[in-house]
């Protein structure tokens, strides 16, 4: 059961970066990457009312702001702009080196130290993306690549602080509480673009893609892979998270007709095997996760 909650909140994540690029084909990138979150703190505000979740203390306050920046505001804003300009198929591969941003950002965070080959792994993804990124803007990374590195930082950040403070919380209180939280600025910014015409005239297609990022992308989608992580570990579930960029690929061929080449092929894979490579050894140097009755996680080293 956790490995098919694990896969559907992949599958779900895989088809984010197609339906933002169909959102931002007649919608405002502003308006798309801030309203799809007002539409999930409105459902988070519901689901944390039914089920009358505790609100969070100062401690875990102060972390859900690098949640709510990583991946309510960070990640879809950052990606919207970038997809105005990008197809989704090109940006499949750039955030493909997410997972192995993610677990540099928990490495970091949690003062672990990786072997050698991890940060060569790393490395390599890194440089798989930015050449894949160089060859497609004819010999220089183009700003909407930038803007594609940016979201891929903010977004482990986000990850990272996240799998923190779904301990304590549980997965689906921690996203329903970085997005309740960020509505204020969520709300003044798609308010500012949708004044400003950022819905004018956008065609059934466009909002299709604005409800499924707003409803699977940034709220469903995190129910399933929370609940994933938090009965099966971080370690083992995570590795689904490999399959997303090829699923993308898929995605954007079937659903946009974009036009996927040998070489996008070939960078996704490098990138893959890199992420596979950080990955094992993200295990190896991970402490082992179990989940609680109540489906929060906790760290089984720190118990007595």
């Amino acid at each position: 059961m956790a490995l098919l909650l694990g896969f559907l909140g992949v599958l779900g994540f895989s088809f984010s970066l197609p339906a933002t690029r169909l959102a931002v084909e007649d919608l405002d990138p502003f308006f798309v990457g801030c309203g799809r979150a007002v539409v999930a703190a409105g459902l988070a505000a519901a689901w944390l009312a039914l089920t009358r979740a505790p609100a969070p203390g100062r401690r875990l306050r102060r972390k859900l702001v690098l949640v709510s920046a990583g991946v309510v505001l960070g990640f879809p804003l950052l990606t919207s702009l970038a997809l105005r300009d990008l197809p989704a198929s090109h940006a499949a591969v750039i955030v493909g080196i997410l997972p192995a941003a993610t677990a540099v950002a928990a490495v970091i965070r949690a003062g672990e130290r990786p072997s050698r080959g991890f940060w060569l792994a790393s490395a390599a993804g890194l440089v798989a993306a930015l050449g894949f990124a160089a060859e497609q803007g004819a010999g220089a990374p183009r700003p909407a690549d930038a803007l594609l590195l940016g979201a891929v930082a903010l977004c482990a950040l986000g990850y990272a602080e996240g799998a923190v403070v779904s301990r304590d919380l549980g997965g689906p209180a921690t996203i329903s509480w970085a997005l309740v939280s960020s509505l204020p600025v969520t709300a003044a910014g798609a308010g500012v673009a949708l004044v400003a015409g950022g819905g004018a005239g956008a065609d059934a297609v466009s909002w299709l893609g604005f409800a499924y990022v707003s409803l699977v992308s940034m709220f469903l989608g995190f129910f399933a892979w929370y609940a994933g992580l938090a009965r099966g570990g971080v370690a083992r579930i995570g590795q689904v998270q490999l399959v997303q960029g090829p699923l993308t690929l898929v995605w954007s061929a079937l659903l946009l007709d974009e036009q996927v080449g040998a070489l996008t092929v070939l960078a996704a894979l490098a990138v893959l095997v890199s992420v596979v490579f950080t990955q094992r050894a993200r295990v190896d140097a991970e402490p082992p996760v179990a989940a609680t009755p109540d489906g929060r996680e906790r760290l089984l080293a720190s118990e007595p």
